[in-house]
């Protein structure tokens, strides 16, 4: 790889590096001493110049000039991974090496008051239902990294104890079984067992909503056809072909003529044979 290709490699590499607000003083600063171990010069924060000698030799000349060089990347590097406003503090700080210790004299005094609130977080800290619990696992895991950032140590069986009391209330059996567990587990250990046991209970509810889904759909049409069943007898048939019922009286119709609507006393066909009948003797009497 040519030089030009690894400075612009290193460049993007530091741009990426998230700037330093005053907050989380350790993980920036290890960030930082890589990036600088990176380019070789972190070397002048630890190394004091070379002095000027009334007989320097050109190569201790030459070192010299290196050393002011390399610090003066050094420092650059530093002031650009803060921001703006503590840039503004910081910038005119002569060399690399002092600006380095006053960053950590200021804020690893900070740190302290720090390490209180990473304890009342872990201790704190209630695992919920309602998300992963191997999400919430990786959380305390992190917290617990933080502890070695600030050189707080905490047995591990104590955190193995810590999580364990942390599950979900869903987790009561799981919990109960880890804790009457004679054998002694860390943290890998209990990832892994915590994982299994997440994925087995996810299988299960998938189970559960593939044996659910099918029955519900079949309730749903059982109580459709139900409702369309008593809907429709509701109605009343409007279909002109639908049978009278058969205990409805019939109309009463003429015995004479075999018409409706009339008696056979009211019969005119009757009146009309008796008209004619009593024409016909009045008409043989006057002859």
């Amino acid at each position: 790889m040519r030089c030009g290709d690894s400075v612009r490699d290193l460049s993007s590499k530091f741009s990426k590096l998230e700037k330093f607000e005053g907050q989380d003083f350790r993980r920036w600063q290890k960030k930082m001493h890589f990036l600088l171990t990176t380019l070789k010069v972190v070397y002048v924060l630890s190394t004091p110049m070379p002095q000027i000698m009334d007989d320097d030799t050109l190569e201790q000349t030459r070192k010299r000039c290196k050393w002011e060089n390399d610090d003066y990347i050094c420092r650059g590097h530093i002031l650009n991974g803060m921001s703006d406003s503590l840039f503004d503090v910081y910038q005119n700080v002569e060399s690399a090496k002092l600006l380095w210790d006053g960053l950590e004299e200021k804020y690893m005094a900070e740190d302290a008051s720090s390490k209180k609130f990473l304890v009342n977080n872990f201790n704190n800290y209630k695992m919920v239902d309602s998300r992963p619990v191997m999400e919430q696992y990786n959380e305390l895991l992190r917290i617990l990294g933080q502890f070695a950032q600030h050189n707080m140590a905490m047995d591990e069986s104590i955190s193995v104890s810590s999580i364990i009391d942390k599950l979900p209330p869903s987790w009561k059996e799981c919990k109960r079984e880890l804790k009457h567990n004679k054998e002694e587990m860390n943290l890998v250990q209990l990832g892994t067992h915590l994982g299994i046991e997440e994925s087995i209970r996810d299988q299960e509810g998938k189970k559960v909503k593939d044996i659910a889904g099918p029955l519900s759909i079949n309730m749903v049409e059982d109580e459709g056809f139900t409702k369309v069943k008593n809907k429709s007898k509701g109605k009343k048939r409007k279909s002109g072909n639908t049978p009278k019922p058969a205990n409805k009286k019939a109309k009463m119709g003429c015995w004479k003529c075999g018409k409706p609507g009339h008696f056979k006393k009211d019969c005119q066909i009757g009146k009309r044979d008796k008209d004619t009948s009593k024409s016909g003797s009045d008409q043989g009497a006057k002859d």
